[in-house]
C-alpha cells in the first residue's frame, strides 16, 4: 500500500505583499525630500536682500559704489566707521556708534582709475606705496561725498569661521591686494 504523501498548499507570505507598498512608500518619502532639499537650497539662495538681511557676496557687490569699477579693478567691502576715545588718567576706552556703508578696495595696480579722475595725486600714490597700502573709498566716484583712504591690508586677520574646531574646509587664501 502507497502511502499517501501529504498534500501541499500554497501559502501566501505576508511579506511579499507588503514589499511592494513599501518600495513605492520609500521611493515616494525619498523623492519628497529630495524635492524638500531642493526647494530649501532655491529658497535660501533667493533669500530677501534687504539692510537687514545682508546675505551673499552678490548683494554687497551690487551695493558698493561705482560697482562695474569696483568688480574689476577691487574688491567690495563693508566699510565701518567708529570713533575711539582713550583716556589716559583713568585709563578707559570709550567707542562711539558706529556706522557702517559699502565700499570698495581697489587692487595697487589699477590706482590709475582714481589718477585719471583726479581724485588722487602722485604724492598721495607714493607715499601710500610706500607703506605698502593701497587705496579705497566709500561714495560714488566723482562725487562731493567721495572718501578715499590709503588702507593697509592687515595679514593677521582671519576668518575665524574657517578656522574653529569642526571646520570641514581649511582656510583660502586670499588675493593680496
Amino acid at each position: 500500500m502507497r502511502r499517501k504523501s501529504p498534500t501541499r498548499t500554497a501559502t501566501k507570505s505576508p511579506a511579499l505583499g507588503t514589499s511592494t507598498f513599501n518600495l513605492t512608500s520609500i521611493a515616494i518619502l525619498g523623492g519628497v525630500l529630495i524635492l524638500g532639499i531642493g526647494i530649501g537650497i532655491a529658497f535660501s539662495s533667493t533669500a530677501t536682500l534687504t539692510p537687514s538681511n545682508v546675505a551673499t557676496r552678490e548683494f554687497i557687490d551690487i551695493k558698493a559704489p561705482n560697482p562695474e569699477i569696483c568688480v574689476q579693478y577691487g574688491a567690495s567691502a563693508m566699510v565701518m566707521d567708529a570713533k575711539l576715545f582713550l583716556t589716559l588718567n583713568p585709563f578707559s576706552v570709550y567707542v562711539s556708534q558706529s556706522s557702517m556703508r559699502p565700499g570698495c578696495v581697489l587692487r595697487t595696480n589699477n590706482w590709475q582709475v582714481l589718477e585719471q579722475k583726479g581724485l588722487i595725486t602722485s604724492q598721495q600714490v607714493r607715499d601710500c606705496k610706500n607703506r605698502l597700502n593701497t587705496f579705497a573709498f566709500t561714495g560714488e566716484l566723482g562725487s562731493k561725498d567721495v572718501n578715499i583712504s590709503c588702507v593697509y591690508q592687515n595679514s593677521g586677520a582671519q576668518n575665524f569661521f574657517l578656522n574653529e574646531p569642526g571646520a570641514v574646509a581649511p582656510p583660502v587664501e586670499t588675493e593680496r591686494f
